[in-house]
C-alpha cells in the first residue's frame, strides 16, 4: 500500500493525491446516493500521467473508479460499501480538461475533463452546439461521462450520448493494462505515451481524420423517436444497439478521449408552457407533433405540480448557486459542502446534512425566483410542459397551439419571455435534486429516497402512473418529471418512516415491467439497478477481470 502511494506520487506529484478520510469524502460519495471505501483519490494533470497511474493501480491489484465531475445520479462514479475485497483506488479527471475542435468545429475531440458546458461555450463562438443537453450541463457533467453512462438529456433530436470513436485502455484476459485507439485519428505514434502526448498536444490536423464507417453521435434517434408504435423504449440503457466501447462503458474501460459530432446552433428559439389537468391532451400533443411534424421541437419537458412545488421550496438554492456562482465554481462549492457536512455527520447531538439544511434556511431570504406567469400555471394546471421550439420549428408550433390544441377546454399555453424562458429550464433541471432535499430534511420522518428512471414504451398513453392504495397509503411526496417526446420520466417517491422501501421498488417495478417499460432509461445502471443480461455480457466484454467499477448493475465485486 505504502509503495503504491509513493508510486502515485511520483508520477502525479504529493499536492494531487488524498489518502486522509475527511479529504476523500466527497470523492467516496456519489451525487446523490452511495458511499465507500478508497485507499486513494488521484488527480493526474495528463493524459500520459492517467496512463501511468493506471498502470500502477493495476500491478497493485486494485480496483479502480474512474471519475470525474461525478453528477451522476446512480452512484456509479464513486464507490459503493466497503466490501471490495481489495484496495480501490479512485483517479478523478476533472484536472484533465482539454479540447480539440476538428473540420471547422463539426466535430469535437475531448478529454477526460473536459465538461459538456465548456465544449457548449466554445462552439458558441461559432454558432454550433454540442451533441447533447444533459441536467446536469450547469453542475460540470463531462462529455466523456456522458458518453459512458448512456446519458440521454433532453434533446429530442440527438438521443443518447453516443460515439464510436474513442481512445481508452483496458485491462484484458491476461490481467495486462491495454491502450485501445480507435478515436480514428492517424500517425499518433506507436508507444501508449507516443500516441497520448501527440493527443493532448493536437499534433494532428484534419487530413489525419479517418472515416471508416464510424457515427459520432446517435445519428438514427429522430426515426426511432416518431415511431410511435414500437415495441420497446426509444432510449434506455440497456438497449445493444447503443453499446460500442467507451459508449456505455459506466466507467468498465478509462477513457482518454472521445470524438463526438457537433450541429448548426439555432438563429431563434421561443420557449412555450403547456398546462393541464388532464394528461390525455398532452397524449394527443405528443402523438401529432411525432406524426406529423416537419420539424421536431429542440425540448419537450414535463413537471407535475409536486414536483414544481417541491423545487421551489427545496431547490431554491440551486438555482440560485447557478445564477450567482456561475457553473464553473459548483463543483469546488459541492467538494466544500461535502468536506463540511462529513466532519459534522461525526457529531453525534448535530443533526445529518446540516449544511442542506443550512442552505435550505439561507434560501428562504431570497426573493421570489420564479415568475409570475409560471405559478400561476402552476396553481392552475397539475401537469405542465415546458415547449422548446427553434427556426422553422417555431412557426408550426405556435399555429397547432393557437389552432389546434390550444382551443381545446381544460388546457392552456403562453409564450415566455426571455425571464421566463430562463427561470422555466433552469427550474426544470434544479427538480432533479428537489426530492433528495426534502428528504434531508425531514430525516426523522422518512425514508431515504426511492427514486425510478423509467423508459416507457412509445405508445403507452399511460404515462401517468396510477398507482393503488398499498403503493399510495404511505407515500408523502410523489414528483415526476421527464422528457415528454422521448416518454423517458423520472420518477421520485419519498415514503414515511418504517415502509418497506424494498418490497414497494419491487412492486413499482413488476408494474412497470408488465407494461415493456425500461429502467434504467439514461442514467446507467450504477449502484441503483440490476443490470440486464445485454449490459452485464457488454460490460464483461469489456473489462474480463473485473478491475474497473466493480459491482455496478448489483454485480460482484470479486476479481475475476
Amino acid at each position: 500500500m505504502a509503495e503504491m502511494i509513493e508510486a502515485f506520487k511520483s508520477i502525479v506529484g504529493e499536492t494531487n493525491i488524498l489518502t486522509k478520510e475527511i479529504d476523500t469524502a466527497y470523492y467516496r460519495s456519489g451525487f446523490r446516493c452511495g458511499f465507500g471505501g478508497a485507499k486513494a483519490v488521484v488527480f493526474p494533470s495528463t493524459l500520459v500521467e492517467q496512463w501511468k497511474v493506471l498502470q500502477v493501480a493495476v500491478d497493485s491489484g486494485c480496483a479502480i473508479i474512474m471519475q470525474a465531475a461525478k453528477t451522476g445520479l446512480t452512484g456509479g462514479s464513486s464507490p459503493s460499501g466497503f466490501d471490495y475485497g481489495r484496495d480501490v483506488v479512485i483517479i478523478n479527471t476533472s484536472r484533465l480538461r482539454g479540447l480539440r475542435l476538428l473540420r471547422e468545429g463539426t466535430q469535437a475531440v475531448a478529454f477526460p475533463g473536459t465538461t459538456l458546458f465548456e465544449l457548449s461555450q466554445e462552439l458558441k463562438k461559432i454558432d454550433r452546439v454540442p451533441h447533447s443537453v444533459l441536467g446536469s450541463t450547469t453542475i460540470g457533467a463531462t462529455v466523456i461521462g456522458g458518453v459512458a453512462n448512456n446519458a440521454g438529456g433532453a434533446l429530442c433530436k440527438r438521443g443518447s450520448s453516443y460515439t464510436e470513436f474513442a481512445i481508452y485502455a483496458r485491462v484484458n484476459e491476461q490481467g495486462q493494462l491495454e491502450l485501445i485507439d480507435h478515436l480514428g485519428i492517424g500517425n499518433l505514434g506507436k508507444t501508449p505515451e507516443e500516441i497520448l502526448s501527440r493527443l493532448e498536444a493536437g499534433a494532428f490536423a484534419d487530413e489525419d481524420l479517418i472515416e471508416d464507417g464510424r457515427v459520432a453521435s446517435d445519428v438514427d434517434y429522430v426515426n426511432r423517436i416518431r415511431n410511435l408504435d414500437a415495441d420497446v423504449p426509444n432510449r434506455y440503457n440497456a438497449d445493444p444497439t447503443r453499446l460500442y466501447e467507451a459508449s456505455g462503458s459506466a466507467g468498465k474501460v478509462a477513457c482518454f478521449a472521445v470524438r463526438v459530432d457537433t450541429f448548426p446552433a439555432p438563429k431563434k428559439k421561443q420557449v412555450f408552457i403547456l398546462g393541464t389537468n388532464d394528461p390525455d391532451y398532452f397524449v394527443k400533443m405528443r402523438r401529432h407533433i411525432l406524426g406529423t411534424f416537419a420539424h421536431l421541437p429542440e425540448m419537450v419537458e414535463y413537471m407535475n405540480r409536486s414536483t414544481f412545488t417541491t423545487a421551489e421550496k427545496y431547490a431554491k438554492d440551486v438555482a440560485l448557486a447557478i445564477k450567482y456562482l456561475g457553473t464553473e465554481r459548483l463543483p469546488k462549492a459541492y467538494a466544500v459542502k461535502a468536506k463540511v457536512e462529513y466532519v459534522l455527520n461525526k457529531i453525534p447531538f448535530l443533526p445529518k446534512y446540516l449544511p442542506d439544511i443550512f442552505l435550505y434556511y439561507v434560501s428562504k431570504l431570497f426573493p421570489q425566483h420564479l415568475p409570475k406567469r409560471l405559478l400561476e400555471y402552476r396553481d392552475t394546471y397539475e401537469h405542465l410542459l415546458i415547449l422548446v421550439t427553434a427556426d422553422k420549428a417555431i412557426d408550426e408550433a405556435r399555429r397547432y397551439l393557437e389552432n389546434d390544441w390550444g382551443r381545446t377546454d381544460g388546457v392552456g399555453f403562453f409564450e415566455c419571455t426571455e425571464r421566463e424562458q430562463e427561470a422555466a429550464l433552469l427550474h426544470r433541471f434544479s427538480a432533479a435534486g428537489a426530492g433528495l432535499r426534502y428528504q434531508n430534511l425531514h430525516q426523522r420522518t422518512t425514508e431515504e429516497v426511492l427514486s425510478l428512471d423509467v423508459a416507457l414504451l412509445s405508445s403507452d398513453p399511460e404515462w401517468i402512473e396510477d398507482l393503488p392504495e398499498e403503493l399510495t397509503r404511505d407515500m408523502v411526496l410523489d414528483l415526476s418529471y421527464g422528457h415528454y417526446l422521448c416518454h423517458v420520466f423520472h420518477n421520485i417517491y419519498v415514503f414515511r418512516k418504517g415502509t418497506n422501501m424494498e418490497g414497494i421498488k419491487t412492486l413499482m417495478l413488476d408494474r412497470l415491467t408488465s407494461r415493456g417499460a425500461k429502467f434504467p432509461a439514461e442514467h446507467n445502471v450504477g449502484h441503483l439497478y440490476r443490470a440486464e443480461p445485454v449490459v452485464k455480457e457488454f460490460h464483461h466484454q469489456l473489462d474480463p477481470t473485473n478491475t474497473f467499477n466493480p459491482g455496478i448493475g448489483k454485480t460482484s465485486k470479486k476479481r475475476l
